[in-house]
């Protein structure tokens, strides 16, 4: 099954130099009554400015993953990590019970364009850490690259069975998924920048995904686009109360 999601279902914010287009996918399927989708809670859409602060804030229960495709933050936290991230360098914080951080916009990175990731983690209560992973190359060119998961074979983890993968896809080049990982797996397939045809008769422009569940389709490229995949389970053991992956309904 396919179900498309497009930008209509997003919710959109803007403050100052700080504008976010909200994706809570689970608004695809309002029977299931839960703003998330199994483990994805919440996937923020993000352009901000240059010199932009984004002052000292908690996070709590959340498993964090900021992934930019443009500009540089500075991060200081309260676990007394200070780092930048950029589109070679990729955060993921583990936020359990209590976690602050800030982010600056760096005027040299230019406008900052990237995905912050909600998702949820298997229980609460954990211990809370950053993990930083600095990326071989910029892109992953017409081939799927992990970034985030559980077990060796993901350079950053996350306590919850969610995998974030991504690439880029050239212009007239096809791909199919990833080998599912379990039964009961479903993707999200996320055009971060770009356009896609789906088995040629869907198409996908940028901010716009499908949920793809037991059928494994052909993807192309109309132009060259950044694609961001997430799988997760249908059935899979989340604690869903958390301050931004929870469920609003």
């Amino acid at each position: 099954m396919l179900t498309k999601i497009d930008n209509t279902i997003k919710y959109g914010k803007q403050r100052d130099g700080f504008g976010i287009q909200i994706l809570y996918p689970g608004l695809i399927q309002p029977e299931l009554k839960d703003t998330g989708f199994s483990t994805i809670g919440r996937i923020d859409h993000a352009r901000i400015t240059p010199e932009t602060l984004i002052p000292m804030h908690p996070h709590r229960e959340d498993e964090i993953i900021t992934y930019l495709r443009r500009g540089e933050v500075k991060h200081p936290d309260s676990e007394k990590h200070t780092d930048t991230i950029s589109n070679r360098r990729v955060m993921v914080i583990n936020a359990g019970a209590n976690f602050y951080h800030e982010e600056k916009v760096l005027e040299h990175g230019g406008v900052l364009e990237g995905l912050e990731i909600f998702i949820r983690p298997e229980t609460m209560g954990l211990i809370p850490q950053v993990q930083f992973h600095q990326l071989a190359e910029t892109y992953s060119n017409n081939q799927w690259r992990k970034i985030v998961g559980k077990g060796d074979d993901y350079p950053l983890q996350i306590n919850s069975n969610t995998r974030l993968m991504d690439l880029r896809l050239e212009k007239d080049t096809e791909i199919i998924l990833p080998e599912s990982p379990a039964e009961n797996a479903a993707f999200l397939f996320y055009v971060f920048d770009g356009k896609i045809n789906i088995n040629g008769t869907m198409s996908l422009v940028t901010g716009e995904s499908v949920l793809v569940e037991i059928e494994n389709p052909t993807f192309q490229a109309t132009e060259t686009s950044d694609i961001v995949l997430f799988i997760t389970q249908t059935n899979a053991v989340h604690f869903d109360g958390g301050m931004y992956s929870c469920n609003l309904q």
